[in-house]
């Protein structure tokens, strides 16, 4: 099998090499401009209007190969500050069995996408970046990724996260990890896990009323992100999903689930559970669960290195309901392909038979602990913290990876904000930003 996988990928290098030898220069193309950051604590979803795509990649328009010191092909590929040492050690072993040098480029997540927008139509690009599915929406639609293969790979990975990464009836990305919120709680404070978002207001007026803590639940302020398991537990969505995907002409902030899972986040400031006009982030969010003077939060699997070097007791479960079970978010990440790339054979190559293993996939885990999207390492999980988080996105949802997405946060986080600040009614004020939302789309 090793002598096989030598031939067939020396048998790509070759083929790659005599198209880079032959082949016509690449021509220039004009990079689509940088996008507006979301709202405080959402996704980075906001997408620019799209552009042209650029014809599919031949030696004409892909950018020139990179090379090592010894004149031979190699693969770029930009990563961030948790997965970019494992691929480098990946990458030693990689070149040591196949002679192909693998260069890692480290980059903050969060700049990643933005200056592939402008590297990829240049020629100066990677070959492969490692980012999140709902990235797709902006970067497919600017013609900026080549189809992936998962070749016969593809029932090892968790079908979800695959749909996730599938855009247009295509694949765009070879997913590696899931990550989504859970519900999180002090067992010393809490007396009975909240099955419904009734007894979470329940619990925490017993908790307030014996003086446990200050709060029971507690909820950042302007993040739709955090309040969507809550929405959707009552009925409540973004964008309607069909068969083809989310449905932009379908706006549900507005529907009567998120109407009634609105009035709930009221009732709770009408009580006194929640501190009206706060402007809790995430980082105070937290800082009050792990100093005891809050018993219950959605979070995420981030949450659990502070949580753990805290010592506050915490268990990590599912998300309450109401009229139907929770459904989180979930976020999905993975390798993608730069279509620009002349290397994209190369690139497929390397994502199937070196990426798609239960050895990497398991140093993925390792480095940066999120439940799996390769199957085998998922269902091999020990960690209890992170296979609870796993069992509460079962349910979820894919983060919406349409354009349309980044019509969404603003209005959304406001509408809470309006709600939080006690200064209006949350059905008028869940109205209005649906109007907001459809207003903008309409422009697009």
């Amino acid at each position: 099998m090793f002598k096989h996988r030598v031939l067939f990928l020396s048998f790509f290098l070759i083929c790659l090499m005599a198209l880079a030898a032959c082949g016509p220069k690449p021509g220039g193309s004009t990079a689509p401009a940088a996008t507006q950051a979301p709202a405080a604590n959402a996704p980075a979803t906001e997408a620019p209007a799209a552009t042209e795509a650029p014809a599919a990649t031949t030696a004409a328009t892909a950018a020139p190969a990179a090379n090592n010191s010894n004149g031979s092909a190699s693969l770029v590929i930009w990563a961030d500050n948790l997965r970019s040492p494992v691929l480098k050690a990946l990458s030693a072993d990689f070149e040591k069995q196949y002679g192909l040098r693998i260069d890692v480029t480290e980059k903050p997540f969060e700049k990643i996408r933005d200056d592939f927008k402008v590297a990829a139509p240049t020629g100066q690009g990677p070959d492969i970046i490692i980012g999140a599915h709902d990235w797709l929406g902006e970067l497919v639609e600017n013609g900026l990724l080549a189809p992936v293969d998962l070749g016969d790979k593809a029932d090892q990975f968790l079908p979800g996260a695959v749909q996730a990464f599938t855009y247009d009836g295509k694949l765009y990305g070879m997913p590696y990890a899931t990550e989504n919120v859970a519900f999180v709680y002090n067992p010393k404070l809490v007396t009975t896990v909240p099955k419904t978002w009734d007894d979470v207001m329940k619990e925490s007026k017993d908790i307030v009323d014996s003086g446990k803590a200050p709060q029971g639940y507690i909820i950042q302020a302007n993040d739709p992100y955090h309040f969507f398991p809550i929405q959707t537990s009552y009925g409540g969505y973004v964008f309607g999903l069909t068969k083809e995907g989310y449905d932009p002409t379908n706006v549900g902030i507005d529907s009567a689930g998120t109407i009634s899972a609105a009035t709930w986040l009221d009732n709770m400031y009408k009580a006194g559970l929640l501190k009206p006009g706060s402007n809790l982030n995430g980082d105070l969010m937290q800082a009050a669960f792990t100093s005891g003077k809050a018993a219950m939060m959605i979070t995420g699997p981030w949450a659990l290195p502070a949580l753990r070097d805290s010592g506050i007791p915490y268990s990590v479960t599912v998300l309450p309901g109401a009229t139907q079970g929770a459904q989180p978010f979930v976020g999905v990440q993975g390798f993608m392909i730069n279509s620009f790339s002349k290397n994209q054979l190369l690139a497929q190559t390397f994502l199937q038979e070196f990426v798609a293993t239960n050895d990497t996939m398991q140093a993925i885990f390792e480095a940066d602990p999120r439940p799996s999207a390769f199957l085998e390492v998922r269902s091999a999980i020990t960690d209890t913290d992170i296979a609870a988080f796993a069992k509460a996105g079962e349910n979820g949802l894919p983060m919406p990876a349409i354009p349309e997405m980044s019509a969404v946060w603003t209005s959304w986080g406001n509408a809470m904000q309006l709600v939080s600040q006690q200064s209006e009614d949350p059905k008028k004020a869940f109205t209005d930003a649906a109007k907001q939302i459809r207003d903008a789309i309409a422009k697009k």
